[in-house]
């Protein structure tokens, strides 16, 4: 075959012609002409195309010939390796790929558990849509569509902190001349209104708040602040008022917590209610937390003792709670996110959200230690409503058991 019949069949005749060794010329007129090579391998006849010409020419075309049955002579398929590259490079390029590639690149500047929540987010919401998807094929319509998913489900602070990591994403893939725009920065304004944070900072969202149990769980710091931590959220107390707990207001029989009034927060209005007590009713699990610490600091005056704050001997100092909130940042919580008094909303919110057990008000109120009747009244609230109070906080504390094991990631139904 000459270079110059190419030129003849190209120019008005329909036709195939052999080269030789499986490579031959197609042309149509009006049409592309290409280069084709047939092979035999596996007992199966296949077709390989190697070229539009003139972009390949005819001595371009017999040296990929030559290579394409150098391939064949060593049991390689190059129709199924030509396959594989392509799927190779498909998926490179994929949502999910350079997802990876970035969290790997930013890991090391972000605390554990703040990576460890970003890449959740990623797995969970994201892959499941977009993970395979080549990444500048994804528009700001398709990714608008999965973080409604997850607005949809009321986990609106969850959609706004996903979008954030998909926009770094996009981001690092137009830096590494992947993709050329940004979607998730495209629709940022369309996305339902982040909540505000009213009062202290403190998780919304199931999915965030059984991960904050687990990290906590899993803190490497001080076994006291960690303990302190687990025993936050299952008493509804503040900070303070966990910091200064004393053993001998502990009733392991009773299974009660007595908060005396000198540690209470006190409005001004009721600075002269100077016998309001508190009772904390004490779950098993809460119990047990406290039975844990107990070879720690049971000698001495205070559940949390600290380390380096207060004054007075050592069986005198007790936590900060300064202690518990550093805790928190280091798991990568920060002060918009999580503080050590958003235990006491996230209880609030959650339990009145609950449609099935039916709290009477009264009684989340008189728990959380708010104001509650008259003066008289609150005089002896602190055994009023305590078996209904006992309840609810074994309530909770089993409801926190299956959320931190992922038995109840789900929002709570509104009650109507």
């Amino acid at each position: 075959m000459k270079a110059t019949q190419t030129k003849s069949i190209k120019n008005g005749n329909v036709g195939k012609l052999a080269d030789g060794g499986g490579l031959y010329f197609v042309a149509e007129p009006l049409r592309s002409s290409w280069w084709r090579f047939d092979y035999r391998i596996d007992g199966k006849q296949k077709t390989l195309s190697i070229g539009l010409y003139p972009d390949v020419s005819l001595a371009e075309a017999r040296n990929q010939r030559e290579e394409l049955r150098r391939k064949i002579a060593n049991g390689i398929d190059p129709g199924s390796q030509r396959k594989a590259e392509k799927a190779a490079a498909a998926n490179a390029d994929s949502f999910e790929a350079i997802a990876y590639e970035w969290w790997h690149h930013k890991k090391d500047t972000w605390t554990e558990g703040h990576a460890k929540r970003t890449l959740t987010r990623l797995v969970n919401d994201v892959f499941p849509y977009l993970g395979d998807k080549p990444i500048n094929s994804i528009n700001a319509i398709t990714l608008l569509e999965v973080i409604r998913r997850i607005e949809s489900r009321g986990a609106i602070e969850t959609a706004h902190r996903t979008n954030q990591a998909c926009e770094g994403v996009f981001a690092f893939a137009i830096g590494t001349g992947r993709c050329e725009n940004n979607p998730a920065t495209a629709i940022r304004a369309v996305l339902k209104p982040a909540p505000t944070q009213e009062n202290f900072a403190r998780l919304t969202d199931p999915s965030d708040i059984s991960a904050l149990l687990h990290d906590i769980q899993e803190y490497k710091g001080s076994p006291i602040v960690r303990s302190a931590l687990q025993l936050l959220p299952l008493t509804f107390v503040r900070p303070g008022e966990l910091a200064k707990a004393e053993w001998k207001y502990i009733d392991f029989d009773a299974a009660l917590w007595t908060v005396p009034a000198h540690i209470k927060k006190q409005r001004i209005s009721l600075k002269n209610d100077s016998n309001r007590v508190h009772l904390v009713p004490l779950s098993r699990q809460a119990i047990a937390i406290l039975k844990d610490i107990y070879p720690l600091t049971g000698s001495g005056r205070y559940v949390f003792t600290g380390l380096r704050t207060t004054s007075g001997s050592a069986n005198e100092r007790h936590m900060t709670t300064e202690s518990m909130l550093a805790a928190l940042r280091r798991m990568g919580y920060s002060k918009e996110e999580m503080t050590s008094h958003g235990f006491r909303g996230i209880a609030s919110t959650k339990i009145r959200e609950n449609h099935k057990n039916k709290f009477q008000e009264v009684v989340i109120e008189t728990q959380l230690a708010h104001t509650v009747g008259t003066k008289t009244q609150r005089a002896y609230d602190h055994a009023i409503y305590l078996p209904e109070r006992i309840e609810l906080m074994q309530w909770w504390a089993d409801y926190l058991d299956e959320l931190k094991t992922g038995a109840k990631i789900i929002p709570f139904q509104r009650q109507i």
